[in-house]
């Protein structure tokens, strides 16, 4: 792709570096930039670097936030004895799209994948631990989507709180095995949630 203007090829670059973005969606993008006002861009590009230097993570749940708790955690209105574990903050978005869950969410960060490097440590899992225990959790909701690694995560973690008194549970298959939780349309996933299981159904915990 020839470019007569270093700028736009220097937007056009940077543009594609977004996941799912090619060279030619990313001039496409440019290109209507380059229609807009000057403080349409601006107010565009502002958003984008506010939203990176002030964005915070929910020092309870690890989801984003715009202070040191997140609006789900502080929502008086939310079950604050359930809670539903999840892969990473587009599956809080996908779950509340649904408007069928009042309780509050513990975002792992990602799930087990030993093959990629990704163990206990490098996820959320003892956090959540200490929260069962210091805020008298009575439900986790495992919500996480339908893989090998997805259900390796479950069983790790319910092994590491089965001495807790807290009651398990995991989303209905409604979702197909190798599926990802975010791309579930909002009525399987409701279904999947309001229809959740016990973890013995799926898991030996033996």
């Amino acid at each position: 792709m020839i470019f007569s203007s270093k700028l736009i090829e220097d937007a056009v670059q940077e543009f594609s570096r977004l996941p799912g973005i090619g060279k030619k969606t990313a001039l496409r993008m440019v290109l209507q930039l380059l229609k807009m006002e000057k403080g349409e861009v601006d107010a565009f590009t502002g958003a984008v670097s506010r939203m990176r230097h002030d964005v915070k993570f929910c020092k309870e749940c690890h989801n984003v936030a715009d202070s040191d708790v997140c609006v789900i955690c502080v929502n008086p209105g939310r079950n604050r004895r359930q809670v539903c574990i999840v892969e990473n903050i587009r599956d809080v978005i996908a779950i509340e799209s649904t408007q069928q869950y009042s309780g509050l969410y513990h975002v792992l960060g990602g799930i087990l994948s030993p093959l990629d490097g990704i163990g206990p440590e490098q996820l959320n899992i003892s956090s959540l631990h200490k929260r069962v225990k210091e805020h008298e959790v009575t439900e986790l909701i495992m919500a996480l989507s339908p893989t090998i690694e997805g259900d390796t995560t479950v069983y790790y973690i319910s092994r590491q709180v089965k001495d807790l008194p807290v009651s398990i549970t995991t989303i209905a298959r409604g979702i197909s095995f190798g599926g990802e939780l975010e791309y579930a349309d909002e009525m399987t996933l409701a279904k999947s949630i309001a229809k959740r299981q016990p973890i013995e159904n799926y898991v030996n915990m033996k």
